[in-house]
């Protein structure tokens, strides 16, 4: 027996309906994201001006250098003797290259803003942050993971949560620079500097720092490390 599923709204309704909802979901991150920048002391002009530069710019990836890899291929051979097929496997090797590149919007505007602040900062907040950035840095380059085909991929909320936590610890009275400072420099150089001698045997075509795989890493750790100590 045939069943008639009703559905009370039309497709169309449904479009709208998702379509609000990633409306009210980008109103949020943004909201967020100018919560974070105004804890650290930004206007909501310069902001905005970060948002724009940043989103943008990580579409951009500037190229820095290409290294070449000898890549084990294993192909198959088949050879028919008395009806009987043999299948003989064998190794070939191909030359890959793969393009190591910085990406604007993941790597260096996050940077330039972390050196901004560090540049406004006092001596002993200096200290703090660069003590923030090689903790951080050392847990990120324990929980990266380089996969193959792709890049270096990083769990985009563990490097905050360090961050947070070692920015608490250090500071709790003025927690928010060394938290931004540490999530980004820290999960920069943990993810991608690190693991730059892992890139020759992941066979990926490019190779981002602060893009593909790390971006998430790199861009929300400083936020929601800055909104995790603002709780």
């Amino acid at each position: 027996m045939s069943r008639t599923i009703y559905f009370h709204h039309s497709a169309r309704i449904f479009a709208i309906l998702f379509l609000l909802l990633i409306f009210v979901t980008g109103l949020i991150f943004l909201g967020a994201v100018s919560v974070a920048f105004a804890n650290i002391g930004f206007t909501p002009m310069t902001v905005f001006l970060i948002l724009a530069c940043t989103l943008f710019g990580s579409t951009i990836n500037i190229p820095l250098m290409k290294i070449k890899t000898v890549v084990p291929i294993i192909r198959e051979e088949y050879v028919r003797y008395l009806w009987v097929t043999y299948r003989i496997p064998y190794v070939e090797y191909e030359t890959a290259v793969t393009t190591v590149a910085v990406n604007v919007g993941g790597a260096l505007i996050p940077s330039a803003v972390s050196l901004y602040l560090l540049s406004k900062a006092e001596p002993l907040m200096i200290f703090y942050s660069l003590i923030g950035v090689a903790t951080v840095a050392l847990f990120t380059y324990a929980v990266a993971k380089p996969v193959k085909g792709v890049g270096i991929v990083t769990p985009a909320f563990l490097p905050p949560l360090a961050a947070a936590a070692i920015a608490l610890f250090l500071s709790p009275a003025q927690p928010q620079i060394i938290a931004y400072v540490s999530g980004v420099l820290g999960t920069l150089i943990g993810a991608d500097l690190l693991n730059l001698s892992s890139i020759p045997k992941l066979g990926a075509p490019i190779a981002s720092i602060g893009g593909a795989g790390t971006f998430d890493g790199v861009f929300l750790s400083g936020i929601i490390a800055v909104l995790l100590v603002g709780l």
